[in-house]
């Protein structure tokens, strides 16, 4: 086995259900080291239960997580190299939570055996931070940082982010990416990060993961999968040639003239350009929609 699959995290049919409701069913998923990916998915589509699941946070109705060829579950050698750093709840049983930002920190020292001290200390004064501050103080955007300190002074090398962005300025969440990208530039750690604000964040994803109806339905580089993808425009009959071997994902029409979402292969898409039709390209929030919008679901 080489170090690449021997350092993988790994999903075998994976299922999850709350009740009647299946949140993840027959997931099959291969993390591989030294790679930044995005997962992407609809509300409600089960991102933070397979983040749970895939470190040890949740349980599993069937299926099996393993890290390095060995199962996750009450395995300490596999959480050592696992951090999930989530989204920080302001109450605790109706009430403000009153944990002070500095035990949960040291808290988070005790439970990550590669804790960086220095780096946390740095960032902690970057973000300025108030140590004694109690967590249900906090605004959204200082409990997104809290969140982004844990992981990046984790220094696991699978380090996971639900939402890391959450409340965040524009301003800092450039900062954040710039934080990410320096330090998997010196480590080359891997990180999945969980985000609905896609395109900003899609120029960092070097694979993207797309969660829909319980399965990862797409798992690509995401310039790959980006380049399967455009927009023909043009009247109906033109439209009905060009599009000849493509997979036409929707169609909106406006007057007479109309609009595909489409996928197939660069040459494909090259070649039905040559009609008399206009070609553009989507972004990733594009592909997204078009996978993941289901018609006129909600």
């Amino acid at each position: 086995m080489t170090t690449r699959e021997t350092n993988a995290l790994m999903a075998r049919g994976v299922c999850k259900a709350y009740g009647q409701l299946k949140v993840l069913d027959g997931l099959d998923l291969t993390v591989e080291p030294g790679k930044i990916y995005g997962l992407i998915g609809r509300n409600g589509a089960g991102k933070t239960t397979l983040l749970s699941i895939l470190t040890a946070q949740n349980t599993l109705d069937a299926g099996e997580v393993t890290y390095g060829g060995q199962p996750v579950w009450e395995n300490q050698w596999a959480l050592d190299h696992l951090c999930f750093s989530r989204e920080l709840q302001p109450t605790q049983n109706g009430a403000q939570n009153p944990q002070k930002v500095r035990d949960y920190l040291r808290a988070a020292a005790a439970f990550l055996p590669r804790w960086d001290r220095e780096y946390a200390a740095r960032l902690l004064e970057e973000f300025r931070l108030e140590p004694r501050k109690k967590i249900g103080q906090l605004s959204k955007g200082q409990m997104s940082m809290v969140t982004i300190l844990v992981a990046l002074a984790s220094r696991a090398p699978v380090t996971i982010l639900d939402e890391p962005v959450a409340g965040l300025d524009v301003v800092m969440r450039e900062r954040f990416y710039r934080l990410l990208l320096d330090d998997y530039a010196e480590t080359g750690r891997t990180f999945i990060l969980s985000t609905h604000i896609i395109e900003e964040a899609a120029s960092v994803f070097e694979e993207v993961l797309i969660l829909d109806r319980g399965k990862i339905v797409e798992h690509a580089p995401t310039e790959e999968l980006v380049g399967q993808f455009a927009y023909l425009s043009g009247a109906e009959e033109e439209l009905d040639r060009a599009c000849a071997g493509l997979q036409v994902l929707s169609e909106e029409r406006v007057g007479r003239r109309t609009t595909r979402a489409v996928r197939g292969t660069p040459e494909a898409l090259e070649a039905a350009g040559a009609f008399d039709v206009d070609l553009a390209p989507m972004n990733l929030q594009n592909v997204f929609v078009a996978l993941c919008g289901h018609g006129d679901e909600r």
